[in-house]
């Protein structure tokens, strides 16, 4: 007797919790030859996040029938951005605010493919930044949720207090480290002036010739278990993620109405049909129609496009790109214990050519500051090495410099700064619920400290659009 053929419809709906209607309004949306045609099973069954038995594949593949007006009983939340910083939020609203659907929409094949995957995988104390701004008090505040989160039992992320020292070479330096104890006292953030003897007991290969200050609440994360986390929470929260899946077009629905978001399927050719629909075969890309109650702008390197999709061009904003390149080093020593930074240079758009650690003790230097055009520009530079090396050497003298090479790039998303400004000087993070846009998150420039600031920011966005 030939088995019956599931109806992914009814499955679908089943799983919504919904009337046999719901139901009916799907198999009118889905063509026939699709309606019990799922992709073949090429992904777990838990990686797309509805249920048990409804596969990623089987999400994208009808993620143009999900959003049929009628269909929901509330319209869903669009996250826009799965990288570490949307990733928190989507994560933070699905707990906090469960009765609305939060989706989350990523323009790669997975998560966290930019920044969040090219950075130092630092957990920063928030020492650099003006007292009143946005990057001090989220950094602050993320780096405490962050590190209750990753010591939790339930969670066990791993991480390390690694400490880190800031270094002073002459005595200008050192008056900028002295400043920057002060201005950490203010806003209750521990650091402490290092006596020579300590110094040369702790690191004895690390040169400081004016001074080092310490800042013991310093420390790393591993950044891909950390997603890990966080996408498993959300997921488990009743979240949906969809990959491959960039925005097109934004439009206002009238007054409070919320907003129509246009999909399309981000990959090109046989690579996004078989993404998308879960197979090979001809036909054009994919598209989806979503309308949702609120909408997070969480694009990373694309944010300012998809803000000004919306926005009047009055409004618009223009990105800037800051290149990092990081360098790996392969001998054994020396090999120092604690994150190494030089003193601060005003206006280097970066904290210079530092030393950090990875989870299982790996020294590697960077990320250095190369200002270019564009996000794509991730290729190492051979030019960049012969400076980086000099940078090194000022502070850790014994390095060997032909075990110093060329390992990784990753760009900053910053703002553009208005004609004749300097654009190496202090942005802040824009996070606001924009005027005039009811339920329009908007988040720019999210750079450093983003990743020791993402739990917070995942707070400010619940209490922007819910108070």
């Amino acid at each position: 007797m030939p088995k019956t053929k599931p109806n992914w419809a009814g499955r679908i709906a089943e799983f919504l919790g919904s009337s046999s209607g719901i139901e009916y309004q799907l198999s009118m949306h889905i063509s026939s030859s699709d309606r019990n045609s799922p992709p073949p099973s090429r992904f777990s069954a838990k990686e797309g996040g509805f249920c048990e038995y409804l596969e990623f594949d089987l999400i994208r593949f009808y993620l143009p029938h999900l959003f049929i007006p009628g269909l929901w009983q509330r319209q869903p939340r669009i996250i826009i951005g799965g990288g570490i910083v949307g990733l928190s939020i989507a994560r933070h609203l699905s707990l906090t605010r469960p009765n609305t659907t939060t989706i989350l929409l990523e323009r790669h094949p997975a998560l966290g493919t930019e920044t969040t995957s090219r950075n130092s995988e630092v957990i920063h104390a928030g020492l650099y930044y003006p007292p009143s701004s946005l990057k001090t008090r989220l950094c602050i505040r993320g780096k405490h949720l962050l590190y209750d989160l990753c010591a939790s039992p339930a969670h066990n992320i791993p991480h390390r207090r690694t400490r880190k020292w800031i270094l002073a070479q002459d005595a200008e330096q050192l008056d900028r480290l002295q400043r920057m104890h002060e201005h950490a006292a203010r806003l209750g953030v521990p650091t402490r002036f290092l006596a020579r003897g300590e110094m040369a007991r702790r690191e004895p290969d690390v040169r400081a010739r004016a001074g080092v200050l310490e800042s013991p609440s310093t420390g790393i994360v591993d950044s891909h278990a950390l997603m890990a986390c966080l996408h498993a929470e959300f997921e488990g929260a009743g979240g949906d993620v969809a990959l491959w899946t960039a925005v097109s077009q934004i439009e206002k629905v009238g007054a409070g109405g919320g907003y129509r978001i246009y999909t399309r399927s981000a990959g090109t050719g046989r690579e996004a049909r078989d993404s998308a629909r879960g197979g090979e075969g001809e036909g054009d890309e994919d598209e989806a129609v979503i309308t949702a109650e609120a909408l997070i702008n969480a694009a990373g390197h694309n944010a300012c496009a998809i803000s000004n999709m919306l926005l009047p061009s009055d409004r618009h904003v223009r990105p800037a790109y800051a290149k990092g390149t990081y360098f790996s080093y392969s001998a054994s020593s020396p090999k120092p214990r604690t994150l190494l930074y030089p003193a601060p240079k005003p206006g280097l758009g970066g904290l210079g050519t530092h030393l950090t650690l990875d989870m299982t003790g790996q020294v590697r230097f960077g990320p250095d500051v190369e200002w270019v055009d564009g996000p794509e520009d991730l290729v190492p530079r051979v030019g960049r090495l012969e400076e980086a090396v000099r940078e090194i050497q000022e502070y850790l003298p014994g390095v060997r410099p032909e075990a110093i090479g060329l390992d990784y790039c990753g760009v900053r998303p910053k703002l553009a700064v208005k004609e004749g400004e300097d654009r190496g000087a202090f942005r802040d993070f824009v996070i606001r619920e924009e005027e005039c846009f009811e339920g329009f998150v908007n988040l720019l420039g999210i750079e450093s400290p983003g990743l020791t600031s993402a739990l917070a920011i995942g707070e400010m966005v619940e209490e922007l659009l819910y108070g």
